[in-house]
């Protein structure tokens, strides 16, 4: 038996066709552009000449003398070089600048926000209390510092019936650059834990206390695994930002006693723009250096703070 297909054919003019937009939409590139326009001015534009002079020899005057390699050769590998001994201070001073300061800017905060968060009462004042030091410039900052910790008048010398100088002797001066540094600190991150903090379902809290689950058992097991993305932000931001002191070691310390607490942007501003003539090859490449630290430890602390899946 033959079967006929009745094929059906259907108008050109019935299909409708996709209508391709002409227009191109600004509004994204309209919010992002000033931005991006200063990003590249004053952060990718000085980025890349800073990374071009470490390779030359120039004194901020005269035209730039390519040199190569020669000025990670002289800070790097040339151990009777004074640039050689500045930059393995520095960095080693930087190094534990970091180490003493990260995890207290970290921890100091995240317990005020916890104990903030469970006793509201005041919560307003106290949270303006220790977020005020952060609107401070580091220059009010250390000239206050400086005259509380000051061993022939300061108030805290006084108090305790001490002739200690605490920024002059170690290991008081690097206490002194740590507690200070905290207490400018802490307010940042401190709103940036509350904020992740109120963000947290009160039913995990009801539930695990049911459960018997204690104080500590709530913080460990619910608080800290709900801030995960808040604490590993916190870490980093933390971390380059200690990385680039320098406003501290200088006022407070003076980089003192015998170069202990002078750190590494300290000899990188030393030799570009310090007295007599400019040396900024070997300044920019020590920066160089200092920024390839900071993205190492940066990338090691994404690596293992991540969430995983």
């Amino acid at each position: 038996m033959n079967t006929q297909l009745n094929e059906v054919t259907v108008s050109p003019t019935l299909v409708k066709k996709p209508v391709k937009k002409s227009h191109w939409n600004l509004s994204p590139y309209l919010y992002i552009g000033p931005h991006l326009i200063l990003f590249l001015i004053f952060f990718l534009a000085p980025t890349i000449y800073g990374i071009y002079i470490s390779f030359t020899n120039w004194d901020l005057v005269n035209k730039a003398d390519f040199v190569g390699l020669a000025n990670y050769k002289e800070i790097l590998f040339n151990h009777e070089s004074t640039f050689y001994d500045q930059l393995h201070t520095g960095l080693f001073n930087t190094f534990k600048f970091v180490l003493f300061t990260v995890p207290a800017c970290v921890v100091v905060p995240l317990l005020l926000a916890a104990g903030l968060h469970a006793k509201p009462a005041g919560k307003n004042i106290f949270q303006a209390l220790f977020y005020a030091p952060t609107l401070i410039s580091v220059s009010a900052v250390m000239i206050i510092w400086s005259m509380l910790f000051n061993v022939t008048y300061g108030p805290i010398t006084q108090y305790f019936h001490t002739e200690t100088n605490w920024v002059g002797v170690q290991p008081y001066a690097w206490i002194t650059l740590v507690i200070v540094t905290v207490w400018w600190c802490i307010g940042g991150n401190m709103v940036i834990y509350q904020a992740a903090l109120n963000g947290i379902s009160k039913d995990l809290y009801e539930a695990a206390s049911i459960d018997g689950a204690g104080s500590i058992q709530k913080f460990f097991n619910i608080t800290l695994p709900s801030m995960k993305n808040q604490l590993l932000y916190t870490i980093v931001i933390t971390t380059v930002a200690q990385f680039n002191v320098y406003g501290q070691p200088l006022m407070l310390t003076k980089g003192g006693p015998t170069s202990s607490t002078t750190v590494l942007l300290m000899y990188i501003r030393g030799n570009a723009f310090g007295t007599g003539q400019s040396i900024a090859g070997i300044a920019s490449a020590m920066a160089v250096i200092l920024g390839l630290c900071i993205m190492v430890v940066a990338a090691i602390q994404f690596f293992f703070l991540r969430e995983r899946n």
